[in-house]
């Protein structure tokens, strides 16, 4: 029987992995991933977790080893944030071109410079075109659920992908939650068995991350942008499955009050909790507003979003990141791109908020709102801002 616990999100998320019983744990401690990879340190060095926990000497060397033992046969995690990624994210490519099943938490984290240790998601944006599979966590309980869930649609025959899960660096890694923790026999009828489609082998010899010359290259990154797009249908199942075992059922984008909205916010991550809350203000004041959340990522979940939006009059599309294009945020561009794709034009307009850990309130949202309206009704071109600038 799984137990209600009032945990930090970030020991949920090693309480997690141990239940999923991994044989490799690779890792460099970063703020503010480090709750995660010294909890399971102690979970293997107090005989919890039987695994290999490999202290490393940077992110680099965390996601080597774990591409070595991922090709070997081994169940792998690691973790990281911001300028850690970027300092494995050669390694990431690697990984995903050779449909390495691994699974990353991000305690996403602004990038530098000037020096950063809070939250944004600019390290998500980097990680957006490696060819991993994106979800992003609202809050702990999501975290420890997507990591089941990630394991499930990683080791999938159909889908042999690394899996990155974002958590909020912060706002959700060191707050303590309210957290359901599954019992291991509850995770193991979930979760099969990991059977690696192939491996290196001694005795069967094969070749793993040759060179690509140009008349292969190219076939080679069709079938892993095929493998990605196909993984959908796995991760939409993978979470059908999730519910039928634990009750709790998740989508790839979640929708709050959508049904009759003429403006929608749309976002991705923990904010979404304050915004919910500046909704149902909006609401009471005969505003008809909704909330979009994008949980999955990537890949980029198309039909429900077109779904989501089709009717709105207006569109404000909330970025963690900055583009750095002066045109709109990362988000907000894929977002635009598809809508021309699906001859919807609603009026969108694109905010970059918290970054660099800036607060995000209520007020703000609710300000955004009325922001957008006016904007829209003036007719305005469309573009982006940046809001709590001090100037």
């Amino acid at each position: 029987m799984g137990r209600r616990v009032g945990m930090e999100v970030s020991i949920a998320a090693a309480e997690a992995v141990a239940l999923i019983d991994v044989d490799v744990v690779a890792a460099y401690p970063i703020t503010p991933q480090t709750h995660i990879v010294e909890h399971l340190s102690e979970l293997v060095a107090n005989g919890h977790l039987d695994a290999e926990f490999v202290p490393v000497e940077s992110e680099h060397s965390a996601m080597s080893v774990c591409v070595g033992a991922a090709a070997a046969g081994a169940r792998t995690f690691t973790s990281t944030s911001a300028q850690g990624y970027a300092l494995m994210v050669e390694i990431c490519y690697i990984a995903s071109s050779m449909r390495l099943p691994i699974v990353m938490v991000m305690a996403n984290r602004a990038m530098s410079a000037p020096i950063s240790i809070w939250n944004d998601h600019a390290d998500m944006m980097l990680a957006r075109d490696t060819g991993w599979i994106q979800t992003v966590a609202e809050n702990g309980q999501e975290v420890v659920d997507l990591l089941i869930h990630a394991y499930r649609v990683a080791e999938d025959h159909r889908v042999l992908l690394p899996v990155i899960v974002n958590l909020d660096g912060f706002i959700l890694s060191h707050v303590i939650e309210p957290i359901e923790l599954p019992s291991k026999e509850e995770v193991q009828k979930y979760l099969p068995p990991y059977k690696p489609a192939l491996r290196l082998d001694p005795k069967n010899p094969v070749t793993m991350g040759p060179v690509g010359v140009p008349e292969i290259y190219t076939e080679a990154k069709k079938a892993q942008d095929e493998a990605l797009k196909n993984s959908k249908k796995v991760i939409i199942e993978a979470w059908e499955e999730f519910a039928k075992h634990f009750g709790r059922t998740y989508r790839p984008v979640e929708t709050y009050k959508c049904e009759d909205a003429e403006v929608i916010l749309l976002l991705m991550g923990s904010i979404a909790e304050t915004a919910m809350r500046a909704v149902d203000a909006m609401r009471a004041r005969g505003k008809k507003v909704g909330l979009a959340r994008i949980r999955l990522f990537r890949p980029f979940p198309v039909e429900e979003l077109v779904s989501t939006l089709k009717n709105a009059r207006t569109v404000a599309v909330i970025d963690r990141a900055l583009g750095f294009n002066g045109h709109v945020g990362p988000v907000c561009a894929e977002v635009k791109s598809m809508l021309f794709d699906h001859g919807l034009t609603p009026y969108v307009w694109n905010y970059i908020a918290g970054l660099g850990g800036r607060d995000v309130t209520v007020e703000n949202f609710i300000e955004m709102v009325d922001m957008v309206e006016a904007k829209a009704a003036k007719k305005e071109p469309m573009g982006y801002e940046i809001i709590n600038v001090r100037e």
